[in-house]
């Protein structure tokens, strides 16, 4: 017998104020629809979103206008070589007058952070991110300051060939949900763009269409979206997949797996659904899977891309039967 499943009213207030957000952005970065959903499915996700591309092409623009689009604390760090991990996380000052250590709180200290070319950093600075990107908190001298929900980190980060960049650490690039590349836009969506941003930035046009408390509240309203045994067992039957993939030397972490139903939750609301379906995965397969990959010495002769190894991955792995009505 199928199952049926009500969708309840907060799905629908979901798909609504997700629209807005989506238009916001929209007015600011043109041609770009399925990089923007991917972004509003990282933030329902609980997630982080590392944006790769050449240099020009928006990244910084996209972080930009989804934090403006929701009225909540943003702060921006620009990694730079000299950044030290103290300016991210903040460092305790010594007070003349009360004589004692006062901690004065760093960047992390927001609902959204975005860290432009991340990668510009040294290996000590990013590993600054680790604890507050997983735990949702900060330890400063001993001392332990939990981070304001939701939170999101935002990094944009230049292809490592370029001069300058430091290979993010695989512990790092583990805990970001989701790696996406902007990509050249289309020459129509290029000349709208010279047309819309050659007088004035739209960013300054851009107004918050969400408040903090309806970010918290979609967010619990993704965590209720069912995803059935079966399509559990598929998520895993991938990231086992990738682990035993002669074209990979270093396989999906089960924090990996666990990080795309969170996403997959998303992605099936943001579709008008309170359930996960194999198509759901398949979706986000690529890009929450790709970027925590290492190919093997044979794929990286052959020039075989984690994003071409995981496709083929997802073709051969057995789809399980759903059925949901």
């Amino acid at each position: 017998m199928a199952v049926t499943h009500d969708v309840p009213p907060q799905l629908d207030e979901l798909v609504a104020a997700a629209h807005r957000i989506r238009e916001a952005i929209e007015s600011v970065i043109e041609g770009k629809s399925d990089v923007i959903r991917l972004t509003l499915t990282v933030l329902l996700a609980e997630g982080h979103l590392l944006i790769e591309d050449v240099p020009g092409v928006g990244k910084t623009m996209l972080a930009k206008a989804l934090a403006r689009s929701i009225d909540c604390p943003v702060r921006r760090v620009q990694f730079t070589p000299d950044l030290l991990p103290s300016d991210i996380t903040g460092v305790s000052a010594y007070n003349q007058q009360t004589r004692e250590f006062e901690f004065k709180p760093g960047p992390v200290f927001a609902n959204i952070v975005v860290g432009d070319e991340i990668n510009r950093a040294s290996p000590k600075t990013q590993s600054a991110l680790l604890e507050c990107m997983e735990e949702r908190q900060v330890t400063v001298d001993g001392v332990t300051y939990e981070l304001d929900a939701p939170f999101m980190v935002i990094a944009t980060q230049n292809p490592i060939e370029m001069e300058g960049t430091y290979p993010l650490p695989e512990a790092q690039r583990d805990r970001f949900t989701a790696r996406v590349a902007m990509g050249y836009p289309e020459p129509t969506a290029e000349l709208e763009m010279l047309d819309v941003h050659g007088g004035a930035s739209p960013l300054d046009k851009l107004k918050p269409v969400a408040t903090t408390s309806e970010v918290r509240a979609l967010i619990e309203a993704v965590r209720g979206v069912y995803v059935s045994q079966a399509v559990k067992k598929y998520a895993i039957d991938l990231a086992v997949a990738t682990r035993h993939s002669p074209d990979l030397r270093l396989g999906a972490s089960p924090r990996s797996t666990l990080q795309l139903v969170r996403a997959a939750r998303a992605h099936a609301a943001l579709a008008g659904r309170d359930y996960v379906i194999p198509d759901d995965l398949q979706d986000l397969a690529v890009p929450v899977l790709a970027h925590r990959l290492l190919p093997s010495v044979e794929a990286q002769g052959q020039r075989r891309l984690p994003e071409q190894v995981v496709t083929d991955l997802v073709r051969r792995v057995p789809v399980p039967e759903t059925r949901a009505s």
